[in-house]
């Protein structure tokens, strides 16, 4: 199993190129989930409701808008960067956007992008926050039902506490990945360099 945590979007140049290889490119030999992170989200919201087009253009978008369209994008004219984005975004890649997981849960282990809210069920997580929460899920010495992996939140190193594993160490800034490989009790890093 390959669970992608998300922020496929709006870190770099290449977005669409990413797209395409989660598509197209899948390990092989593993069954794929992929989580939606808040960058995608972002993206989604801005595709049906021209107002978010500003915060999201802000936070990464204009990396993913020249990468479908080829151009920076003029931020006087958003409705014409929405339409142009709606137009552009293959199919494929909409669908795929539309249907990203939210969570995955496998065993002891329960994924999701940013984290959850402590003291709330597994069941009851507020899907904002499965994908936005930062301060009061890293905070938290709460002992959750599973343990959590995440990313949203950078650090150089992955970050092991008791209740959470946060493996998100920056790639479009560090330019290290970082994988967390589960087997059995065994947990191991592999990272780019």
């Amino acid at each position: 199993m390959a669970v992608y945590l998300g922020d496929y979007i709006d870190r770099g140049a290449e977005s669409r190129q990413v797209v395409d290889i989660l598509l197209d490119d899948p390990l092989a030999g593993f069954e794929r989930i992929h989580l939606r992170g808040n960058h995608e989200d972002f993206m989604l919201r801005f595709i049906d409701d021209v107002g978010i087009g500003p915060n999201w253009l802000l936070n990464g978008g204009f990396a993913t808008i020249q990468s479908y369209l080829g151009i920076r994008g003029d931020v006087d004219d958003i409705a014409g960067i929405q339409a142009k984005l709606r137009q552009a975004l293959p199919p494929r890649h909409l669908e795929f956007f539309r249907t990203l997981s939210l969570f995955y849960a496998e065993g002891d282990y329960f994924f999701a992008h940013a984290g959850i809210r402590p003291n709330v069920s597994l069941a009851k997580q507020d899907p904002q926050d499965l994908m936005w929460i930062r301060e009061e899920f890293l905070s938290s010495t709460s002992n959750h039902p599973k343990m959590i992996v995440h990313g949203h939140s950078i650090n150089f190193t992955p970050e092991v506490r008791r209740n959470r594993i946060g493996i998100d160490t920056g790639a479009y800034t560090t330019g290290t990945l970082t994988c967390l490989m589960l087997q059995g009790a065994r947990r191991d890093f592999l990272h780019t360099l």
